[in-house]
């Protein structure tokens, strides 16, 4: 365990230069000295039924594997395709996985930061900062921690208001003698204290956090990686600070965050809602929070969530399921999430976002859960045609938080990536060995060992050119997944 306590900002940080994407050389590997390539076989796949082998050939599937339902009447049947089995390696375990140290950065009075980092050691390896969802914190990373730190410097950290980032302190105590208790909500009171005047848990404070924990924990540009609210936040600080970002990952990242006006930007029109998550809460916000808090900390709805959000029911959730519900039971985790619902949105959208990235010579690269059931692959699929250069995977099985669903398949992409960036595109990108990928796309059966057992993962890497139908397709079969349990 460390404490880093930091006031200032450290200026001699390096600017990266502007990357170009080559989509040549000589593949990709998994990038540790120890690993060995990923192993390949053809599969001819004809047809586009699911599910169905053709008859006197048993090495032949068809090829839409889940991605393209063309049962549709009217659909034309497509053409023979080739599809890859590729096998990756599966997670690291005991001595060969790397070990993760956890710290607490005190960013400002009474506002301490956790964080947890892996591959300290890898000095001349970039830096990889892994930003989580709403409700989640630095566990949800563990399996990149322990096999990208293995050649990465790898770092994750609580967003302020979540995870073991929540205050020490009540932010606006009770005056009433004798009303705390162990059943006490935290920022239920009258007045605020003084470090908690001004704080609001929004998406401006967590694009400040981010950049001053870069500047001053870190101290080197990084490669940014969000899921879900990460990758909302990840998109907005790298629009904002370019120069500290190499490149950015998303992971079904939502596409919008705040429901409420933001004051820099539109002034008169916040000026119309009473409060915007500051402390203390109002009473009327105090009486609803107490309400819904119930219900959403309710561990049973906790369970009921996970069972929705991860597609495959075989992936253990329990060490995910008992850290959520720890967080709940922190006396500040229900005013603070009072203050996140209602705290102001960001001072630029996502598309803007994207557009700035895009102008700045930022690298995207997209990976999703094709059956997620709340950030729908659609918007994925509109990132790829805001940013036609940037790859764009989608993943089946898996829904809201690949990572960690199928982290063996999101870690060999992420290594590629990266790869590609650092040798400045002369190490193609995952499954782009063939140019013409790059523009009409190619789909990879992956397959790993986890526990003993092969697990096989379809991902599909989209071209530049994404079709109608391709996005159509896509739409259809999120829904019909979603409507039943998939386990393999």
């Amino acid at each position: 365990m460390e404490v880093v306590s930091c006031s200032h900002s450290c200026s001699a940080l390096r600017q990266t230069p502007q990357r170009a994407w080559r989509l040549r050389g000589s593949g990709v590997g998994l990038g540790h000295a120890k690993s060995p390539g990923p192993r390949r076989s053809a599969i001819r796949c004809v047809g586009t039924t699911r599910g169905t082998s053709v008859p006197g050939d048993s090495s032949k599937v068809h090829a839409t594997q889940g991605f393209v339902d063309a049962t549709l009447q009217g659909v034309p049947s497509r053409k023979v395709v080739e599809i890859e089995k590729v096998m990756i390696q599966g997670l690291p375990e005991g001595p060969d996985s790397s070990p993760i140290s956890t710290g607490f950065w005190e960013w400002k009075p009474k506002l301490t930061v956790y964080y947890e980092r892996s591959g300290t050691k890898n000095s001349k390896a970039p830096a990889v900062l892994f930003l989580p969802g709403f409700g989640v914190g630095t566990f949800h990373f563990e399996k990149q921690l322990r096999d990208l730190g293995r050649d990465h410097k790898v770092w994750t950290m609580d967003f302020l208001g979540q995870g073991m980032s929540l205050p020490c302190e009540d932010p606006a105590p009770s005056s009433i003698a004798g009303d705390q208790s162990e059943d006490t909500f935290w920022g239920f009171g009258q007045d605020s204290q003084p470090w908690a005047e001004e704080l609001v848990y929004s998406v401006d404070l967590w694009q400040n956090q981010v950049q001053h924990f870069i500047e001053e924990v870190i101290r080197e540009p990084v490669y940014i990686v969000g899921n879900s609210l990460g990758g909302f936040v990840a998109l907005y600080f790298a629009a904002s600070c370019p120069h500290l970002v190499k490149g950015v990952t998303l992971l079904n990242a939502t596409p919008f965050w705040g429901f409420f006006p933001n004051p820099a930007t539109s002034p008169r029109l916040s000026k119309i809602f009473p409060w915007a998550g500051t402390f203390p809460l109002p009473s009327f916000v105090r009486k609803l929070t107490e309400t819904v808090w119930q219900k959403i900390s309710d561990p049973r709805s906790i369970h009921d969530i996970l069972k929705q959000v991860y597609a495959d029911h075989s992936t253990n959730v329990d060490k995910v399921f008992s850290r959520i519900v720890e967080i709940t039971q922190h006396p500040a985790a229900a005013a603070s999430f009072a203050s996140i619902m209602f705290a102001p949105r960001g001072q630029i959208s996502f598309q803007e976002a994207i557009s700035r990235c895009q102008s700045q010579g930022v690298p995207i690269s997209l990976m999703y859960g094709r059956e997620d059931p709340w950030v729908r692959p659609i918007w994925g699929i509109k990132v790829k045609q805001q940013v036609p250069e940037a790859p764009y995977y989608e993943i089946s099985p898996a829904g809201h938080c690949p990572h960690d669903e199928v982290p063996e398949v999101i870690n060999y992409l992420l290594r590629g990536w990266l790869k590609n960036l650092e040798s400045e595109g002369s190490i193609d990108l995952p499954f782009l060995e063939e140019p013409s990928y790059a523009e009409h796309g190619v789909s990879r059966e992956l397959e790993f060992i986890r526990e003993g057992s092969r697990k096989s993962v379809s991902v599909r890497l989209y071209g530049s050119k994404i079709s109608l139908w391709s996005q159509l397709s896509s739409f259809l079969n999120t829904r019909a997944s979603n409507s039943r349990v998939v386990s393999r």
